[in-house]
């Protein structure tokens, strides 16, 4: 049958795992298909490192020239055609080609690209689009216009930013700001007071810069497209992109350390940055340290729930992965058999015959930790003298930022401490350290990786370190040994087949130096081995193929995990509402007609937010809906009596406390619904657990209510509340509740213990029984608006009102129906009373412990017990078109429709107040 459950193909994957390993098989046969094109590719000179004056930590050494690029970018049509392409626009800060203006309207474009460039020319499945700036600014629509097409050409697409919005938004925000914060620098620590001064125009800048990327995109956007940003450049932009299409597909990736959340918090802007992260669908990391931080972040700052997928908000789940990036390892491989390197290889043993080489590349930054590794150099030839004439330190360092002050201060303390070494251990024909203050072409570095016997790489902090790849592909000969450090990316992936050193250990550092040169040639070999194969498999095509796969995987895994619930038709619900002659709004309290919470994360003022407020907007608009004869208002709320009492004493309508166990009108008194034989006994030792756990636990309270406890823990730090709430669980089920008859409900942030039946479903009935005995209600309920921020445990508020239930609600239903002897709807004056029983009994619901007390308990009001079990089901007369049920910013619910916020009922409580019937 058609959308059975039972008829799948059993070739269709069930699973998100088993999803992905079939489009990994599918990649890897399309990979094998196109091998021989692959390496008919030609290997041709270009720079080392980008001119990007702020490198990404995915780094490549070897860059690719303008006839590689073309072949990448351009040439899919030469690609198999069995698996159908998808269009990837890729974001970045810059694109892969710097333009220099050669006349009005002529452009020359020059290859300028790094690890990212590399890693997706091998993504042959995608049709890929880059978005970018430039690099240059291009004020005149003549030079515009003319610069558009040429790029386009390479299928490259330009963001045009002027001069001060470059200066204060990547000049200022992104390398003065962000990216020392991420690598653990702090923010600016000289001239503070201008900094600040400052911060919000760069702030300004940056958010600018990301919405003028988000508006080229969208501009160029076509339907299914994946659109995959890159780096801290442009982390406001998947936020803007959402704001204007929630369907397109985002992938955020970070090429740099994510700091903890104690770093990250100094950051003045950091909730708005976490915030418009989260909008992607997912977020990626080079590694789980980085995506830890990351959630770590968001809980701790932003206060919402991690988990082992990623960030979960209102129902919506982030995801956050780890995606270490790698090589084009074959490139290097290949490059090591060409004549050219050959011959650099030859020369460079002949140069270097009798000594061990070391080598370090890296660009010249403060993260790098260049002085801590000469530092270490010294110490090492100090303590083993016998090494003084047979080991040589190579260390590129590639000058960066030269105009910055900073740089300028590292680039004379490396030269000062390189010729302080050479001048205390060096000869007259050698010198133990040959530093050079620039970059190396691909072939030389490619034969200096192959010579090499230790590579020894002592970042302080780095994203990835892409260096330790390249060596490791360029080691089939020598199997030298890789000293890394812990700080780097790559030490996770690399780890097991390296030495790893903390680079601020001078001492470690050095005694691993003296390690590798000693080692034995059959360890060096196993070390090598294992980092071989890794780098060989985990390539930088691999990684972003799966980046791409997993992000169009996640999308599906949304889809599936949850059922999607659609926004309220506000209209619609209006209409209705004017066509009515009895209606019913039942609303919740807390999240629903408060004042919106606190957004600052754990900050002080708590006391203010333990007592839940009316919302400030929504009085007036109350009490006209009040003042409506044919309306009743329920207030059904979790909270106690004196909470309603202080909020709602001076409207027209009804206060259902404590998840409908007590009731009022606000003219009246409080009566009970509750069973007389209902056992509190359990109370007392709950309420001492919770007292242990509250004084354990800072910024935790519990509240005592004549139904229920609830232990809160909003305001204490998210990551150990959670700890303490599971602790606090396993004590109450093998302790005080083990034979307990009661609920435990866990919400957000809290735990409540409550006896069983007690929710507000189960209430329903009774309150609506005495609704009608008070008003002497003549005609059927024919509305029914229930909107609420319930727990899953409350939400059969929603089922109860449903007047067209699934099969299986049907009959869950049904064998809750009330016993027939007692039914009556005598009240509805009706000659098809019969009919009327007969369709309304679908609604009627009692909850378990009504009807296992139906006969041996009377219910006890407290003023009066006037009240008919069957008036409350009997009164309903809906139809499907008549009934709103939604949730309030839940995503994830039994109700009808969604309402996102407090102040979306707000407005709809406006609507229908001051909404006027067509008469």
């Amino acid at each position: 049958m058609p959308g059975s459950k039972c008829n799948v193909d059993p070739a269709t994957p069930k699973s998100r795992t088993e999803r992905l390993m079939k489009e990994r098989n599918l990649r890897k046969l399309n990979r094998v298909f196109n091998l021989n094109e692959k390496a008919g590719d030609s290997l041709r000179d270009a720079d080392l490192f980008s001119n990007d004056s702020a490198l990404t930590e995915t780094e490549n050494c070897a860059s690719l020239n303008e006839e590689e690029l073309s072949e990448g970018i351009d040439g899919y049509e030469r690609q198999d055609q069995r698996l159908p392409k998808q269009r990837l626009l890729v974001v970045a800060n810059r694109l892969p080609v710097s333009a220099v203006r050669q006349g009005k309207d002529s452009w020359q474009l020059e290859i300028s690209v790094g690890g990212l460039v590399s890693a997706l020319l091998g993504l042959k499945e995608f049709d890929a689009r880059w978005i970018g700036w430039a690099g240059v600014n291009v004020p005149d629509e003549i030079g515009q216009e003319a610069l558009t097409k040429a790029l386009a050409e390479k299928k490259c697409i330009p963001v045009f930013l002027d001069e001060d919005t470059v200066h204060q938004y990547y000049n200022g925000y992104c390398n003065n700001i962000i990216w020392p914060l991420f690598h653990y620098l702090g923010l600016p620590q000289e001239d503070r007071l201008s900094t600040t001064r400052s911060f919000q125009s760069q702030f300004d800048a940056y958010k600018k810069a990301n919405q003028m990327f988000a508006d080229v995109v969208h501009e160029h956007y076509e339907e299914g497209d994946v659109v995959w940003c890159h780096d801290y450049h442009l982390m406001f932009l998947p936020r803007c992109l959402k704001e204007k299409n929630s369907n397109i597909k985002v992938g955020w990736f970070l090429h740099t350390p994510f700091p903890s959340s104690e770093i990250h918090r100094m950051l003045p802007s950091r909730r708005d940055l976490l915030e418009s992260v989260l909008a992607a669908d997912l977020v990626g990391f080079h590694t789980y340290d980085y995506a830890r931080h990351f959630v770590s972040a968001c809980t701790r700052i932003l206060g919402l729930e991690g988990t082992p997928e990623g960030v979960e908000n209102q129902g919506k789940l982030t995801r956050v992965a780890a995606f270490p990036i790698g090589i084009d390892s074959d490139r290097f491989i290949r490059a090591l058999e060409l004549p050219q390197v050959q011959d650099h290889i030859k020369e460079l043993k002949e140069r270097f015959a009798g000594r061990k080489v070391m080598l370090g590349v890296d660009r010249l930054d403060m993260i790098k930790g260049i002085p801590q590794k000469i530092l270490a150099f010294e110490e090492f030839l100090e303590e083993n003298p016998e090494w003084r004439d047979k080991v040589v330190l190579l260390q590129i360092a590639v000058p960066t930022r030269t105009d910055v002050p900073e740089y300028q201060k590292l680039s004379s303390q490396v030269h000062e401490i390189v010729g302080r070494i050479n001048g205390r251990f060096g000869t007259l024909t050698a010198v133990p350290i040959h530093h050079l203050d620039r970059s190396l072409d691909f072939h030389a570095l490619c034969a200096l990786y192959a010579v090499t016997d230790v590579a020894l790489i002592t970042s302080l902090r780095d994203g990835m370190n892409l260096v330790s790849y390249e060596f490791v592909a360029c080691q089939a000969s020598k199997k030298g040994v890789l000293i890394l450090s812990e700080f780097a990316g790559a030490a996770q992936s690399l780890g097991a087949g390296a030495l790893l050193v903390n680079p601020w250990n001078i001492a470690e550092v050095a005694a691993s130096i003296s390690q590798a040169l000693n080692m034995p040639a059959d360890e060096r070999e196993k070390m090598h081995q294992h980092n071989f194969m890794h780098v060989t498999t985990h390539t930088s095509q691999e990684w972003a193929a799966t980046f791409v796969s997993e992000l169009n995987d996640t999308i599906i895994e949304a889809q599936l995990r949850t059922r999607q619930v659609p926004l309220l038709p506000v209209k619609v619900a209006v209409e209705r509402y004017l066509q009515s002659n009895n209606r019913l709004l039942m609303l919740g309290f807390n999240a629903t007609l408060t004042e919106p919470a606190n957004t600052q994360g754990v900050r002080g003022g708590h006391i203010r937010e333990l007592q839940s407020r009316l919302h400030p907007e929504i009085k007036e608009t109350l009490k006209k809906l009040c003042d409506d004869r044919r309306t009743n208002i329920v207030i059904l709320s979790g909270s106690d009596r004196a909470v309603l009492d202080d909020n709602f004493r001076e409207y027209n309508l009804w206060l259902a406390a404590e998840n409908g166990m007590f009731l009022r009108h606000s003219t009246g008194e409080w009566m009970t619904t509750m069973p007389e034989n209902l056992n509190m006994d359990w109370v007392d030792s709950v309420k001492h657990v919770f007292e242990y756990f509250t004084e354990r636990t800072p910024g935790s309270h519990f509240e005592l209510r004549e139904t229920s406890l609830v232990w809160k823990y909003k305001y204490a730090e998210s990551h150990f509340g959670k700890l303490q709430s599971k602790d606090m669980l396993q004590h109450l089920w093998t302790g005080p509740i083990s034979n307990a008859a009661v609920d435990v409900v866990q919400g957000d942030r809290s735990v409540e213990v409550r006896s069983v039946g007690v929710t507000k479903g189960a209430a329903i009935d009774r309150i609506l029984g005495e609704i009608v005995r008070n008003k002497g209600m003549k005609s059927p309920i024919d509305y029914v608006l229930c909107a609420g921020h319930f727990l899953s445990k409350d939400e059969d508020v929603y089922t109860f009102f449903e007047p067209e239930l699934p099969c299986e609600s049907l009959a869950l239903a049904r064998t809750r129906s009330l016993d027939p002897a007692r039914t009556s709807i005598s009240m509805i004056p009706d000659s098809t009373n019969q009919v009327k029983a007969h369709q309304l009994r679908k609604q009627r619901s009692l909850s378990t412990l009504e009807r296992s007390n139906y006969r041996s308990a009377a219910w006890r009001p407290i003023v009066h017990d006037r009240m008919s079990l069957p008036e409350g089901s009997s009164v309903l007369d809906l139809k499907a078109e008549n009934f709103f049920s939604c949730t309030v910013s839940r995503k994830q619910s039994e109700a009808r429709y969604l309402l996102q916020s407090s102040d979306d009922v707000v407005t709809l409580l406006k609507e229908l107040a001051e909404s006027k019937s067509p008469n």
